[in-house]
């Protein structure tokens, strides 16, 4: 017991000593922030070679008719943009809705289409991707809009799923920067996704957005489903997102994050359809995955390759 006790303030101290550094680090300009995102995409591509093989394996047998010169291309982009990622998610984590605003980085390009759905149907669940930088997500709420419209979403009907890194130190950090911009911390639930039935089920009756990463590779432990084609592989998903869509009948969107040049995305909410319930959740993740598949064909260097998806 008095081992376990204090394992866990070391794990708490050192989650904020990181978190006080990631914090001090933040607050400077983003134009700082892409500087070390150039040197952290030299050192993961030249010094650490950090899952190389697996990018140029994941690149090469994703664009079959690419030449070797086009995958190398793509793999340059990618680390660069892989820097990114980690000096914008730095940044963020120091911001508040009004920095993420008059920053420019993100605009949600369809709030229209997007309040329409989730005001006329009992709950809606967003199918995210790693495009882009998916660490951006938590400003939803502030991002500039091209027709000045807001998101007709609050705080308190976000509810984010993840699954929990193996590291506690790890996990805590991310989970504390993800949700550093709220105005009200801790009125956006993350909710772990083995525990998101019981939660959907018991607030079936509060309109809530759900927003789920879904392209990673099926849990060790998750069932696998066949899917079909994607990316020319033949690929597994899990089910559990839209299998919940389709019991509570949710509308279901694509969220779509292009990069358009540094320091700038825009996001897309793609509607896949109104009422799950008149789906399989086998035909929502099919339409999931074209359209990820298209976007990835639109900017290649866009995902995350890194990640070992066809296992």
């Amino acid at each position: 017991m008095v081992f376990w006790l204090m394992y866990l303030k070391m794990n708490k101290l050192l989650v904020n000593i990181v978190r006080g550094l990631m914090v001090a680090l933040s607050k400077l300009p983003l134009k700082f922030h892409y500087f070390m995102a150039d040197v952290l995409a030299w050192l993961f591509r030249k010094v650490l070679r950090y899952r190389y093989s697996t990018v140029m394996v994941n690149l090469s047998r994703s664009f079959p008719d690419k030449k070797y010169k086009e995958i190398d291309r793509i793999a340059k982009d990618f680390y660069r943009h892989f820097g990114e990622i980690f000096a914008e998610a730095i940044w963020f984590g120091g911001s508040s809705y009004k920095r993420l605003h008059d920053s420019g980085i993100v605009t949600v390009m369809n709030p229209e289409e997007l309040n329409e759905l989730f005001l006329s149907t009992p709950s809606m669940t967003v199918l995210s991707t790693h495009c882009g930088n998916w660490e951006l997500m938590g400003g939803f709420l502030g991002y500039r809009t091209p027709s000045g419209e807001k998101v007709a979403i609050r705080e308190e009907e976000i509810r984010v799923v993840y699954k929990k890194l193996s590291s506690p130190v790890s996990d805590e950090v991310f989970k504390r920067n993800r949700v550093a911009p709220l105005e009200r911390v801790g009125t956006s639930c993350e909710i772990e996704s083995m525990n998101i039935l019981r939660h959907a089920v018991s607030n079936r009756e509060k309109r809530l957005v759900y927003i789920y990463p879904t392209d990673q590779a099926p849990y060790w432990k998750a069932a696998k489903h066949p899917i079909g084609e994607f990316m020319h592989q033949q690929t597994n998903v899990m089910l559990g997102s839209v299998g919940v869509a389709c019991k509570l009948s949710h509308s279901v969107m694509y969220m779509k994050m292009r990069r358009v040049e540094r320091g700038r995305y825009e996001m897309t909410l793609i509607p896949i359809c109104r009422n799950a319930s008149e789906m399989t959740p086998e035909q929502i993740m099919r339409k999931y995955y074209d359209l990820l598949e298209q976007e990835i064909n639109e900017t290649p260097h866009n995902w995350l390759w890194t990640h070992k998806r066809w296992k």
